[in-house]
């Protein structure tokens, strides 16, 4: 076996003996020294928060109105900081300066809470990757159809069948991800991330100016809009009512969802400042990017296209003209999702590569790194498991996305089984149990009813998104492009 080449991973840990007094570029966990700083984890944050979420926004304040929608808004955005800011803190156990680092969210439980919780939160948080890729599959695949969409419409009118369907879309998005996804590590993907950062403000930008550019020149005047959000009986039904609000909550959930790669991000930044303070920084820019996006994007989409608002407003054609701008918008967000896929994969890639050379660190396959010499790159270290597992693993998100391609229902589903357990119990149940708080105390008593609270609301929120799926199955036209 050739150590000598060994792949550096997230997983690997490299000690300062192996290369003399080289001691400068090594942290104090004998990792290679960490260079991120509170820009780069923003960018993090905000490729990982600012994505598919924003566009359906227009579309879930449309079903709870001006009072529920900005305010669910705000207050997921509040849960959101709050808990971050708890889970920054256990990155270092057990002291948040000094401790030991944590390099996994399932790490962080794991030195705090340990036993039958550390296993839940791993099978949480890895379900909730995994189904968030799926998301992406899908909503980058909307995206990249809706330019040819696009180009139909402009040149046979709007009234034209333009059916395209999103499966080779998808093909050609899994491609690329299984390119990608070769990058060893989540140290090397800030590049990729400041990239995908842009995109997501580009196309947020641009779904904002249109639905402004709809309200003042006299296309929204005409959009219903009411204080409660579509009217039962005009709209709805008065169960239709509830299952679509219901799901517009698990859409929004989604729609702040980073808390499962938190640690992860921060544990790409340098150790001076203490990263703890660097991240609560970063969390805090990046959530109210986003809220200040979200607020705007949904209030301002739902007072162009009023309860009718389609449920992604840049692939639903809420908008046709200019349909070069609109095409733009969409390679943005195609740009952005191939960003955001690997900043929420690479901890599962770094999972399964650490529990298998584990378990077979005899096994070349596993273990065994080959040197191949690349054009304008240079030598790459090519390891057979990481090529192979990573190539499967992105084809079968692929194939489910092709099964479920279903955008508002899929990533409410997803918000809403994640938001609790990773959101908020964990971040919760290890600040209890770092600062000793007494049971039944005032802030353990709000902190046990602010759990409870959102375990509710994700319950609900999960099924209203189920509920959208089946009916979504029922009519199912494969060959017609879902919005």
């Amino acid at each position: 076996m050739n150590t000598d080449h060994f792949q550096k991973n997230t997983m690997y840990i490299e000690t300062p003996e192996a290369f003399g007094e080289a001691t400068k570029n090594f942290d104090d966990d004998g990792r290679i020294k960490r260079t991120g700083t509170w820009v780069t984890a923003s960018a993090h944050i905000i490729t990982a928060v600012i994505g598919s979420g924003v566009l359906s926004l227009a579309w879930a304040i449309a079903q709870m109105g001006w009072v529920a929608g900005p305010a669910v808004l705000f207050a997921f955005s509040f849960i959101t900081y709050f808990t971050s800011t708890l889970l920054a803190d256990c990155y270092r156990s057990p002291d948040p300066v000094h401790g030991k680092r944590n390099y996994t969210y399932s790490d962080v439980v794991k030195a705090t809470l340990g036993g039958k919780k550390f296993q839940l939160c791993g099978l949480a948080q890895y379900i909730n990757l995994v189904g968030v890729t799926i998301g992406y599959t899908i909503t980058a695949s909307i995206s990249m159809v809706a330019v040819k969409r696009s180009n139909c419409f402009h040149k046979h009118g709007h009234e034209a069948k333009c059916y395209i369907s999103n499966n080779p879309s998808m093909i050609i998005f899994a491609c690329i991800q299984i390119v990608l996804s070769q990058i060893p590590n989540f140290h090397k993907l800030s590049w990729l991330s400041i990239v995908a950062a842009v995109m997501s403000f580009a196309y947020s930008s641009i779904g904002l100016a249109l639905s402004i550019a709809k309200v003042t020149g006299g296309g929204g005047q005409t959009a219903r809009t009411t204080l409660t959000g579509v009217q039962v009986g005009v709209d709805v039904t008065g169960t239709e009512k509830v299952w679509r609000m219901f799901q517009a909550i698990g859409d929004i959930a989604f729609a702040y969802a980073y808390s499962n790669v938190l640690i992860e991000i921060q544990d790409t930044l340098k150790s001076s400042p203490p990263e703890n303070k660097v991240m609560k920084r970063a969390s805090l820019i990046g959530i109210m990017t986003t809220t200040i996006f979200y607020v705007l994007c949904g209030c301002i989409g739902y007072a162009a296209f009023g309860n009718d608002a389609p449920g992604n407003f840049l692939t639903g054609f809420g908008f046709y003209e200019p349909f070069w701008l609109i095409d733009f918008a969409n390679v943005c967000i195609a740009v952005h999702l191939i960003g955001a896929y690997q900043v929420f994969c690479q901890p599962i890639f770094g999972f399964v590569e650490k529990w298998s050379k584990e378990k077979w660190s005899n096994s070349q396959f596993v273990n065994a790194e080959h040197s191949v010499n690349l054009p304008l790159c240079g030598t790459y270290s090519v390891n057979l498991f990481r090529v192979v597992w990573r190539t499967l693993y992105v084809i079968f998100t692929a194939l489910i996305a092709m099964m479920f391609p279903f955008f508002n229902d899929f990533l409410g589903l997803i918000g809403s089984i994640s938001f609790w357990p990773l959101t908020v119990y964990f971040p919760i149940e290890m600040y209890i149990k770092q600062s000793n708080m007494q049971r039944f105390s005032f802030t353990w008593t709000w902190l046990k009813i602010l759990s409870w609270v959102c375990l509710i609301v994700s319950i609900i929120s999960a099924a209203g998104s189920i509920q959208g799926l089946a009916q979504d199955l029922k009519k199912y036209q494969p060959f017609k492009p879902q919005q």
